[in-house]
């Protein structure tokens, strides 16, 4: 199993506290944002990793992480040109993944669980993980049966048909590399993740596990501001 962490994209909604930094970057509470989804792969074991950036903003992180060695573990950096989709991460890998599979973790996603066995315990297919939210028209939205098995995903849809989101946090084989290469980009422009997930759902190998503690897409003011405010709990409590 190796990681990626996805820290790419230019940050447009969080202006202008990203005109000079990368998203991933900002402080939460007294660490860096890709401090914590560094964390949560390495709470699994994860000792190879790759960090995908935006080209403005390789030399912060090369500066901020080096080659991982302090962290207990081994980086590759990668530039996104781009940003056309979460699933562009694994075109981007390829090379990096070889014949393993890949945890891939949003660089902005901020997790309370410790998702260690969820990850140690994969053998094959996919694995995402749901999380119920009050806005779920934001992400991208599963459905279940009466089973609690997942029957739907939608990326962004105007009526959700529930109320859970597909968090920032996916597991997914070796095979990840050739399903993305059989995606179309949405009308907008982007391999989307949700469109992988569908693949995965229709061959009947896609997991859904659920998200328990809380978990943070800081992609807006607010919820930034509450992910340091949850950073800021976590911190005090072990003081």
């Amino acid at each position: 199993m190796k990681g990626i962490i996805l820290a790419g994209g230019s940050g447009t909604r969080l202006r202008p506290l990203t005109s000079i930094t990368s998203k991933q970057l900002l402080p939460l509470y007294n660490k860096p944002m890709i401090f914590f989804p560094l964390e949560t792969l390495l709470n699994a074991g994860i000792k190879d990793i790759l960090i995908i950036v935006a080209p403005g903003n390789a030399g912060d992180f090369l500066k901020l992480l080096g080659s991982g060695k302090e962290f207990g573990c081994k980086f590759t950096y990668e530039i996104q040109d781009k940003p056309e989709g979460l699933a562009q991460a694994f075109l981007i890998g390829e090379n990096f993944l070889g014949s393993d599979s890949a945890t891939l973790v949003l660089g902005d996603n901020i997790f309370e669980d410790n998702f260690s066995e969820a990850i140690t315990s994969f053998q094959s297919g996919g694995r995402v993980f749901a999380k119920e939210v009050t806005d779920p028209e934001r992400f991208g939205v599963v459905d279940f049966d009466e089973n609690k098995r997942a029957i739907s995903i939608e990326e962004k849809p105007n009526q959700p048909t529930s109320n859970f989101a597909v968090t920032g946090l996916y597991i997914y084989d070796n095979t990840v590399v050739q399903k993305v290469k059989t995606l179309q980009p949405s009308p907008r422009g982007e391999l989307e993740i949700t469109d992988l997930n569908n693949v995965y759902l229709q061959d009947g190998s896609l997991d859904v596990a659920f998200v328990h503690g809380k978990w943070f897409d800081t992609g807006t003011f607010e919820s930034l501001f509450e992910a340091t405010q949850f950073v800021r709990e976590r911190e005090l409590a072990k003081a």
